[in-house]
């Protein structure tokens, strides 16, 4: 008996919101900061920020470049203490090159990461803000 009641106050109560209008909508936050101005201008700023390391890099392969182009174009005529101590300065600033690389790295990930969470945080305030004047039930 207690469950034919229970049953029946489940039916009713169902009913009830299977008569109730429902307003859902969708947005595609993935899509928005793709196309947003903003991102757009975040990019502009990160290139701007990080343009002046990328060419001091470039610079630094550059000149790794020109001093192996000179080992191997000088090696054999050089005497040995020479050679070695080229092929050491070469080394080092290779070393150095690709720790450079790894900071400059780092640094632009966590700031496009902070750039990204700016944007992702101001759509989220948008999207509750959507969500309450239209009166979506869920967004």
């Amino acid at each position: 008996m207690v469950k034919k009641l229970v049953f029946l106050i489940g039916l009713v109560l169902m009913s009830q919101v299977v008569q109730a209008e429902i307003k859902i909508g969708v947005v595609n936050i993935p899509l928005l900061m793709a196309n947003a101005p903003q991102a757009a201008e975040a990019k502009r700023r990160l290139e701007r920020e990080f343009s002046p390391k990328d060419k001091q890099l470039l610079a630094q392969k550059k000149a790794i470049k020109r001093l192996e182009e000179r080992l191997v174009r000088d090696g054999l005529t050089m005497n040995e203490t020479a050679k070695r101590k080229l092929e050491r300065d070469i080394i080092s600033k290779r070393r150095d090159a690709q720790r450079a690389a790894q900071e400059f790295q780092d640094d632009f990930n966590l700031r496009r990461n902070e750039e990204l969470g700016k944007m992702q945080n101001r759509i989220i305030e948008a999207v509750k803000t959507l969500a309450r004047e239209g009166n979506y039930d869920l967004l």
